[in-house]
């Protein structure tokens, strides 16, 4: 099927192919337009998906923080618990000592303990301070989440509805661009539709209108223009690039350049000195 259409597209004469692709322009050109009606929208939808796809990633992140500080916590109260019952039974060891070494090594290993018990303490508050900013961090975050997708709700319900709109719309062109194009050579359309993407209005193919591209406004030579007008060959802008095409083959009720204004005759001498004369 591919085959026969390529055999098809390259049947076409030159001034078909023109006016295939000006056709082709006018659809897409109406999708643009229906495109345009949405706005922001979709980029805003998209935007409120990125940020609050970031601000769960950011949620993930704290609560995992506050996972391993409370696995911290649990830690270090498991080390107190281990140190209390070292001072304990280090302390039933010291009502055996034998001499003042051992009692001196006990009661050092005790104040040892003790010491750790003390760090371990301050350790688990310092961490009680992070946790509770870190939770009130976690709070704010989900607080911003259900913000953000409460707009969300409302921008998709907006753009739904402007698309409910011009769905049916869109379908038809759409059509009609996909025969349009199914009848095209596709060297040809990959052209057209590069040129469409490099210029800022989507017009990858305009008409002459007053001896001048009708995309970048520039002067076409009248030699040029003549070629034009002869549909033997696809021209482009040399300035824009865009697909150069003749009004009439357009469709297009073509508008001339604007006269130049006849200018004012000076009065001759001869004629003054007449006028002189009658006096």
């Amino acid at each position: 099927m591919a085959k026969k259409e390529t055999k098809e597209a390259k049947e076409l004469t030159v001034e078909e192919r023109l006016k295939a692709l000006y056709q082709l322009q006018t659809n897409l050109s109406a999708i643009d337009e229906k495109k345009a009606i949405r706005g922001e929208l979709p980029l805003e939808v998209q935007d409120l998906e990125d940020e609050i796809a970031g601000l769960n990633t950011r949620m993930q992140k704290i609560e995992g923080e506050i996972g391993a500080i409370n696995d911290a916590v649990l830690q270090k109260k498991a080390d107190i618990e281990k140190a209390k019952s070292s001072i304990t039974r280090y302390n039933k060891q010291l009502d055996d000592v034998k001499n003042s070494r051992e009692y001196d090594t006990l009661t050092k290993e005790i104040e040892y303990q003790k010491l750790e018990v003390e760090l371990c303490e301050k350790k688990i508050r310092e961490a009680g301070t992070v946790i509770e900013s870190k939770d009130n961090e976690l709070k704010e975050t989900k607080e911003l989440i259900a913000d953000r997708e409460q707009h969300l709700k409302e921008k998709k319900s907006e753009l739904d509805e402007i698309m409910q709109e011009t769905r049916e719309d869109e379908a038809k062109l759409m059509k009609k661009v996909e025969d349009i194009e199914s009848k095209m050579e596709e060297r040809l359309l990959f052209s057209f539709h590069r040129i469409r993407q490099s210029v800022r209005n989507g017009l990858g193919i305009v008409y002459v209108q007053r001896d001048a591209c009708g995309g970048c406004f520039n002067k076409i030579p009248p030699q040029r223009q003549l070629d034009i007008k002869m549909h033997k060959k696809i021209i482009v802008c040399e300035y824009c690039g865009r697909i150069l095409i003749d009004p009439e083959l357009a469709g297009v009720k073509a508008v001339a350049a604007a006269e130049e204004k006849p200018k004012r005759r000076r009065a001759t001498k001869t004629t003054r000195a007449t006028k002189k004369d009658e006096e």
